[in-house]
């Protein structure tokens, strides 16, 4: 699970750094997310005893950052849904299948933003339609910007950690096998992770 994808047409928000000071609004412009640097996780609770984690490894990002004006930024994410990894192939071909993700019919998960709140600080709320499934659902998603640096390749670059939760059955997730001992094998509920670094664009 945003954050972030191809730039659309259509009215964006959120992803941002904060205030009005001078260097915040030295940060206002358009960047790409950098895949190789940036990671999408996710955990769920299997057999009610322990989490399993995995990601993604394929997505296309961008965000737009106001650093006068938080609430003009725009973020978008388009994640391939068949990169699932989580670290054993007979499960990710379980979630890629018809009980799960159906990647045949629906390869791509889209992310984008609709509203940006500053929660003061390096903190902030942004919240965008998700659509998994063919299925679209608001999600809100907590942000703290990590700063920004120049690399040693001259890229001037920001950086956000992010987390969100989702009930998966309210996509269209509802697959689950009960347990012998009580409850199901896998948790409605998924917790999200966002470890994101983005390039300014020339």
């Amino acid at each position: 699970m945003g954050i972030f994808g191809r730039k659309s047409s259509t009215s964006q928000t959120p992803v941002a750094s904060a205030g009005t000071s001078t260097a915040l609004a030295a940060l206002t412009g358009d960047y790409t997310v950098d895949s190789a640097h940036t990671t999408i996780g996710f955990t769920a609770r299997h057999a009610m005893v322990t989490n399993v984690k995995g990601g993604f490894t394929e997505f296309t990002g961008a965000l737009h950052l106001d650093g006068g004006n938080p609430a003009r930024s725009t973020a978008t994410l388009d994640v391939a849904m068949d990169s699932i990894d989580t670290g054993s192939a007979d499960r990710d071909t379980h979630l890629k299948s018809a009980d799960f993700f159906k990647t045949d019919e629906h390869p791509t998960m889209t992310f984008r933003s609709t509203k940006a709140e500053s929660l003061g600080g390096d903190d902030f709320r942004v919240t965008g339609d998700l659509s998994i499934l063919g299925v679209t659902r608001p999600i809100t998603i907590d942000l703290e910007f990590n700063g920004a640096a120049t690399d040693p390749f001259g890229n001037e670059r920001v950086g956000f950690e992010g987390k969100a939760e989702l009930l998966r059955s309210e996509w269209g997730l509802t697959w689950n096998a009960a347990l012998e001992t009580g409850g199901v094998l896998v948790s409605d509920k998924i917790k999200l992770s966002f470890d994101i670094s983005a390039i300014k664009n020339a």
